[in-house]
C-alpha cells in the first residue's frame, strides 16, 4: 500500500475497542476535530454526546460527512461492539458508506506517523525495511497482536495477520523471521499497550539487537485520525462494509463464553 497525499472529503471515525475511546473528523488530511477519552466504562455513554461535540466544533453536518469509519478490533468485545454499533446506526441513518478498519493496523500507522514527524533524522535512516508491531493487553499473557512493514520511505504492508498470542510466543515468532531476513531488517517499533509486558519487551530489543535492528519502545494510545486516514484508503479501494451484517473482529471468546464451554466439557464427562 503506497502512502500518498489526498485531498478527499471527509470521514468521521471512531473506535472503542481500549481504553482510549479515540474518535475524529478529518477532511483529507486536515484533522478538523478529533477526541481522545480515557474511561472504558463508559464509552456507551459518552460516545454520541463525542460525536456531536466533533460536528459542532468543526462546524460541519451529516450531509457533509462523505463516509464513516470504524475500528473493528481486536479488542475488548465490549468495547468494540460500542464503536461498531453507533457507527453501523449511522451509516444506516445517513446512508453513508461503512469502512471497517483494524484497530491493530490503526495503532501501528499512527505510532509510526507520530515518530517520522517527530523526528527529523528519520530522513536519513528511511531507507530498507522497519517493523512496525501493535500489541494490546488481552489479559494472561497475551496480546493481540499483528505486524506490518514500512518500505522505501511510503510503503506499508501488513505480513501478520491480527490474533490474540501469548506474547512470549509471538517474540519468539519475531526472533524466528528476523533469522530469515539476515539483517534486511533496520529497525523494529512495538508499539501500543507495553507496560504489561516489559519483560519480553526486553527480551525483543536483545533479540533485534543480535540481529542487527535496532529495536525502539514506543507506549502508543489509539488516535481517531489514524482509523479515518486509513478508512479513506480502503473506502477508495472500494472496501466497504454491509452495517446490517458488519461485525467487530472477535479473536477470542468472552469470559462468559470460556465458563459456558468449561461447563458443557464438564457435563459431558459425566
Amino acid at each position: 500500500m503506497k502512502i500518498e497525499q489526498r485531498q478527499e472529503g471527509t470521514i468521521l471515525a471512531l473506535d472503542t475497542s481500549t481504553a482510549s475511546m479515540a474518535a475524529a473528523i478529518v477532511s483529507g488530511q486536515e484533522v478538523l476535530a478529533e477526541i481522545q477519552t480515557l474511561a472504558e466504562r463508559n464509552h456507551s455513554v459518552h460516545v454520541v454526546t463525542h460525536i456531536k461535540e466533533m460536528l459542532l466544533k468543526s462546524g460541519i453536518s451529516d450531509s457533509d460527512i462523505e463516509a464513516i469509519a470504524v475500528g473493528n478490533g481486536p479488542g475488548s468485545y465490549t468495547g468494540m461492539r460500542i464503536a461498531v454499533s453507533v457507527a453501523k446506526t449511522l451509516a444506516w441513518v445517513w446512508n453513508k458508506p461503512l469502512i471497517g478498519v483494524s484497530s491493530l493496523e490503526a495503532l501501528a500507522y499512527g505510532a509510526w506517523h507520530q515518530h517520522s514527524e517527530k523526528q527529523a533524522e528519520l530522513d536519513n535512516t528511511l531507507d530498507g525495511e522497519h517493523w512496525i508491531l501493535p500489541i494490546m493487553d488481552a489479559r494472561r499473557g497475551q496480546v493481540y497482536s499483528s505486524c506490518f512493514s514500512m518500505t522505501n520511505r511510503t510503503e506499508w504492508s501488513r505480513w501478520l495477520d491480527d490474533g490474540v498470542r501469548l506474547m512470549k510466543d509471538f517474540v519468539d515468532q519475531l526472533e524466528q523471521r528476523l533469522a530469515e531476513q539476515k539483517g534486511k531488517v533496520r529497525s523494529i517499533s512495538l508499539v501500543g499497550e507495553l507496560s504489561l509486558h516489559e519483560q519480553e519487551a526486553a527480551r525483543l530489543q536483545q533479540v533485534g539487537e543480535s540481529a542487527g535492528a535496532a529495536v525502539r519502545l514506543q507506549p502508543f494510545i489509539q488516535e481517531g485520525q489514524w482509523v479515518a486516514k486509513l478508512g479513506r484508503i480502503r473506502l477508495e479501494a472500494g472496501l466497504v462494509e454491509d452495517p446490517h451484517t458488519f461485525i467487530p473482529n472477535y479473536t477470542q471468546l468472552t469470559e462468559a463464553e470460556v465458563v459456558w464451554k468449561a461447563k458443557q466439557a464438564g457435563e459431558a464427562k459425566v
